[in-house]
């Protein structure tokens, strides 16, 4: 029996339509010869042969729910009527009998570029060029740890002035990720033989008078979705935990030719979200008790505890700030297509960018120097030179703020004092506003990009495999984002470059902003609109629980701290496209005028 005016409309509508349908059919194959058309007749959309399975409108009603759209009983009915012959044939890429694998490195055709019109060029001021702080030679510590602490600009004077070996150094760093990594868990793989035969290599060319720079000889750690030639290189997950690439990332290389010593594949969350992969949780060297945050868990810890002098992170949305905010030291997120992400894990073709991770400013501005330009395995990849006067002096710099953010979560008092320093430092203020749009609308994006690129491991349900099983995690949002809608996912884009302008305009009126570093909006905007981030430490809070990238969930629960915990805190600078030297101008000084950079965490 048909109880509702809906199901009369499924049972009887629906049916005379697929009657209706099957009896043209049937006239027109009696008036056309068989296996061809009408000659001269054009292709007409939806007539392909029907595939998959049968539809009805229920089928569509249900899926309102999901889309967030509503449509009129006579619209399902019609939508039903020729799904199979119209939409359902449009997955013969995914579903056959015509499959086609897409391999990681082919790239959508569609690629986002912050230097389009009309959101602007580069404004990196040409002919600068890149003159870096001038420093006097300071003495070699006694203590290996101290050492091991030290900044890279002394560590790379010391091995100029021959003060230093890469040996010695590079057998600092090893000894001390062997002691401090059960602690910490931030190593997937330590490469001590092929670290030891970089370093002999670096101090002969030093002895010989082939001095690179100043990374020549500096040992360093590799978030772990940088591919390394006949070395592991996991993506922190456990589909491929024995994954071994043929070739050297981009980044990699550039280092490599710099006379760098790669340590270590650091830990990162599964697939580039959280601080949890294959081997377990990476801790905060600052509070042990909880995560070093995501996903560049690994460069973060170790680098804050003096295990590297230098990583390398990523960052899709977050990934470079917020472990660098946890772990007290400096992150620099790079424009996006300054540095080439050539051999590393795609987790979004429009949104990933890699930077450098280190225990001060200049140090990050030294690495992004090395690690960037164009290389032709990225499409988005530019050559813009990276323009910095260290001798540059600060005041009059225009540094904007919004007023509201800084009174209100996630700020702290730290964030307040720091817009303090601006003005001491004789910086001007400059009020600012953002409209109150959807910004979160964009994830969408970067979800849709990142259930892309591991298609195929959640259709063939390897995800399930990941360590992180949680609703927030990806085998959920990867599951999850094969009912997106593709119109929202342009629409979404359309957004995006309505964004973009929109910062284009409000980095006319200023030189940077003064962020809360967590500030969510932010977060999210500047990664789709390309725009350089620095965080850095600026002082401390106190905390009574541990903190997680994750909701609250069983597998790693929020702890109460016994007593209040002090830990470090930062703020962060953002810059305009390809100005990162007016960025670290402003943060070398705001970071001097802090004075809390040396401060190391307990037991390291």
């Amino acid at each position: 029996m048909i109880d509702t005016r809906r199901g009369f409309l499924e049972k009887s509508a629906f049916g005379l339509l697929g009657a209706a349908i099957a009896g043209d059919l049937q006239q027109a194959d009696a008036q056309a010869p068989a296996g061809s058309a009408t000659p001269g007749a054009p292709p007409v959309f939806g007539t392909a042969p029907p595939t998959g399975p049968v539809v009805s409108p229920a089928t569509f009603r249900e899926a309102e729910k999901l889309v967030r759209v509503e449509f009129s009983e006579a619209d399902l009915v019609e939508a039903a009527g020729n799904w199979q012959e119209s939409m359902a044939v449009l997955y013969e890429r995914r579903t056959g009998p015509r499959k086609l694998e897409l391999e990681f490195g082919d790239a959508p055709a569609m690629v986002w570029s912050p230097q389009m019109k009309p959101i602007g060029a580069p404004v990196a001021a040409v002919g600068i060029g890149f003159h870096p702080l001038q420093h006097s030679v300071s003495k070699l510590p006694e203590k290996d740890e101290d050492i091991a602490f030290s900044t890279v600009v002394d560590l790379g004077i010391w091995m100029r002035e021959r003060k230093l070996t890469s040996e010695r150094l590079t057998r600092i760093y090893l000894e001390r990720l062997k002691r401090f990594e059960p602690k910490l868990n931030c190593v997937i793989t330590l490469m001590e033989e092929h670290a030891l035969q970089q370093a002999r290599t670096a101090d002969a060319e030093i002895a010989a008078g082939h001095y690179r720079g100043p990374l020549h000889g500096i040992p360093w750690g590799a978030k772990d979705l940088l591919d390394t030639a006949g070395i592991k290189t996991t993506w922190g997950a456990e589909p491929f935990r024995d994954r071994v690439p043929a070739q050297d990332a981009a980044v990699v290389a550039k280092l490599n030719a710099a006379g760098a010593v790669l340590l270590a594949k650091l830990s990162m969350g599964g697939l580039a979200t959280g601080d949890v992969w294959f081997g377990g949780q990476t801790h905060n060297p600052w509070l042990i008790e909880e995560g070093a945050s995501g996903s560049s868990a690994g460069p973060a810890a170790s680098t804050a505890a003096g295990l590297v002098s230098f990583a390398i992170g990523s960052e899709t949305e977050g990934s470079i700030v917020t472990p660098s905010m946890r772990c007290g030291i400096t992150g620099l997120r790079p424009t996006y297509g300054r540095v080439p992400r050539t051999g590393a894990m795609t987790l979004s073709w429009s949104c990933d960018k890699l930077g450098p991770m280190a225990r001060s400013v200049e140090n990050t501005l030294l690495v992004l120097k090395a690690i960037s330009g164009f290389d032709p395995g990225d499409t988005a990849s530019v050559d813009v030179p990276l323009a910095f006067d260290g001798a540059r002096d600060v005041k009059g710099l225009r540094v904007g703020f919004i007023p509201q953010w800084m009174n209100e979560n996630p700020a702290t008092a730290v964030d307040r004092h720091a817009l303090d320093i601006v003005s001491t430092l004789g910086m001007v203020p400059v009020e600012l506003s953002l409209p109150n749009w959807p910004y979160d609308s964009l994830n969408i994006i970067i979800i849709a990009e990142a259930a892309a690129a591991f298609e195929e491991i959640t259709l063939n349900r390897q995800v399930d495999t990941l360590k992180m099983q949680t609703p927030d995690a990806w085998p959920n949002i990867f599951r999850q984002a094969r009912f997106l809608s593709a119109v929202d996912l342009i629409q979404a884009d359309r957004f995006r470059r309505k964004v973009a302008v929109m910062f284009a305009e409000i980095m006319k009126q200023v030189d940077v902003l003064l962020l809360p570093s967590l500030r969510d909006e932010f977060i999210v905007a500047t990664n789709f609109t390309g725009h350089p981030f620095l965080t850095l430490r600026a002082g401390f809070i106190e905390v009574t629980e541990t903190r997680s990238d994750f909701a609250p969930n069983s597998q790693y629960p929020t702890i109460k701290l016994g007593m209040p915990r002090r830990v470090p805190h930062g703020i962060s600078l953002l810059g305009r496209l390809f100005d990162e030297g007016t960025m670290a101008t402003v943060g070398i000084a705001m970071e001097q005028a802090f004075a809390v950079r040396e401060q190391r965490p307990l037991g390291f």
